[in-house]
C-alpha cells in the first residue's frame, strides 16, 4: 500500500471500485482491495454485469438452478445481479457501520430500458431495494428528464439513491433539487432522514472524449490548446454548484433534522486518451466530501502514480468557467454535447442490458435439464 490512496482518502475522497463480479467476491479480492487499497464502496452498471456474467463459469451453479426452475431471463438476471450486490454489501458492511452509513455501499442500477418512464423507475427501485434487502445498497437512477421526479419520489420513500449519467451543470442542479424535494417528502412521511444517503454521479472522461474529437476536427492551435480541459472544468463547476446548494437555508432546515448531504461522485474517471496521464481525473478532482469511483486499472495507477496535492478544486472556478467559455467560442456547443452524451449513455447501458439478456438466455438453454 502506497501513500497516494491513503492521501486521497485523507483529503475526504471516498474510493469506490467501479466493478463487481462473483469471482471478485468469492476469491477474496474485494476484501483485499478494501484492506490494501482503501476501497470503501462498489458501483455496478449493466455493462459491468454483462461482462462479468459472460466471462468464465462463476455463475453456472446458480444458472443451472434457475434453468431447472424455468424462470424467465429477466428474473434470472435479477436473481444473479442482486445476489452479487447482496454478497458485496455483506463484505462492505463493516465500513458501512464504521462510517454511520456514509460508505460501505454497493450500487445497483434500475433496468435502463425504463430510463424514460418515471413510474416504472420508482417501482423498479422499490423492487431492487426489497430484493437486495441490505441497508448499505444504493439504487442507481439515471438523471434523465423522467428520472428527476423518480429520484425525488424514491428518496421520499426512504430509499438511498445513486443518481447516474449526469453530464450537464443544469441537470446536476435539478438532481440536487430532486434530492432535497425527496428529503422533504420523507420528512412529511415521518421517516428518519439520517438513514437516507445519496450520491450524484457526474461523468467526467466522456466529456473530454466528445469535445476533444470536435477540437481535433477543427485542428487549429487555438483549439488544440483546449484539449483535455473541458471535463475537469465541467466537474469543478459542478462542485461549485454543490457548495452553493448545500449552503442554502432550504438545506440547513433538513440538516438540522439529521439529513446527509448528497455527495458529488466522479464517475467515468478512467482515461480514454492515452496522451493523458492515467490518473488525471483523480489528481485534478480532489475535494472534500466527494467520491471517486474507479475502474481497477485507474485504482492501481493512482496507487503507483497518483499525485495527490490537497484540494485541487478550491479556487479553480474562474478558470474552469473560462475554459468552458473558450470551448463554446470555438463553435462547440456545450448544451448539444451534454445532451448527446446523456442519450449515448442511456443507449449504451440499454445495449449492454440487451446483450446481457441474450447471453443469459443462451446460458439458461445450455444448462437446462434434459427432458425425460
Amino acid at each position: 500500500m502506497t501513500d497516494a490512496l491513503k492521501r486521497l482518502s485523507d483529503e475526504g475522497v471516498a474510493i469506490w471500485l467501479d466493478d463487481l463480479s462473483r469471482k471478485r467476491i468469492t476469491s477474496g479480492n474485494l476484501a483485499e482491495l478494501m484492506d490494501q487499497q482503501h476501497v470503501v464502496g462498489v458501483t455496478t452498471n449493466p455493462t459491468i454485469f454483462q461482462k462479468a456474467i459472460s466471462e468464465g463459469d462463476g455463475y453456472d451453479t446458480q444458472l443451472t438452478d434457475l434453468a431447472a426452475r424455468k424462470v424467465t431471463v429477466e428474473e434470472a438476471i435479477r436473481m444473479i445481479t442482486t445476489a452479487d450486490v447482496r454478497d458485496a454489501a455483506d463484505i462492505l458492511r463493516p465500513v458501512f457501520d464504521a462510517t454511520d452509513g456514509r460508505d460501505g455501499r454497493v450500487s445497483i442500477e434500475v433496468d435502463p430500458r425504463l430510463a424514460h418512464d418515471t413510474r416504472a423507475t420508482v417501482a423498479e427501485a422499490k423492487q431492487l431495494a426489497w430484493l437486495v434487502d441490505r441497508p448499505n445498497t444504493l439504487i442507481k437512477i439515471p438523471a434523465t428528464e423522467a428520472g428527476i421526479p423518480a429520484i425525488a419520489e424514491t428518496i421520499g420513500l426512504g430509499i438511498s439513491v445513486n443518481v447516474t449519467l449526469i453530464f450537464s451543470l443544469e441537470r446536476y442542479r435539478k438532481v440536487m433539487d430532486a434530492f432535497l424535494t425527496g428529503l422533504e417528502k420523507a420528512r412529511e412521511r415521518g421517516l428518519d432522514l439520517s438513514k437516507i444517503h445519496s450520491v450524484a454521479s457526474f461523468f467526467v472522461s466522456r466529456v473530454d472524449t466528445e469535445i476533444d474529437k470536435r477540437i481535433d476536427a477543427l485542428g487549429t492551435d487555438e483549439a488544440k490548446a483546449l484539449r483535455g480541459k473541458a471535463a475537469i472544468a465541467n466537474a469543478r463547476l459542478a462542485y461549485q454548484a454543490y457548495e452553493e446548494v448545500f449552503a442554502t437555508d432550504r438545506w440547513a432546515a433538513l440538516e438540522r433534522e439529521g439529513a446527509n448531504k448528497q455527495r458529488p461522485l466522479w464517475a467515468s474517471t478512467g482515461v480514454k486518451d492515452k496522451a493523458y496521464k492515467a490518473t488525471m481525473y483523480v489528481d485534478e478532482l480532489v475535494a472534500p466530501n466527494t467520491v471517486n469511483t474507479m475502474p481497477e486499472a485507474t485504482l492501481f495507477a493512482t496507487e503507483e502514480k497518483g499525485e495527490i496535492r490537497g484540494n485541487a478544486v478550491a479556487g479553480t472556478y474562474e478558470q474552469a468557467r473560462a475554459d468552458l467559455d473558450a470551448v463554446e467560442a470555438l463553435g462547440i456547443p456545450y448544451d448539444e454535447v451534454v445532451r448527446l452524451l446523456e442519450d449515448e449513455g442511456v443507449d449504451k447501458f440499454e445495449g449492454s442490458w440487451n446483450d446481457l439478456l441474450k447471453s443469459t438466455e443462451a446460458e439458461l438453454q445450455r444448462l437446462a435439464p434434459s427432458e425425460g
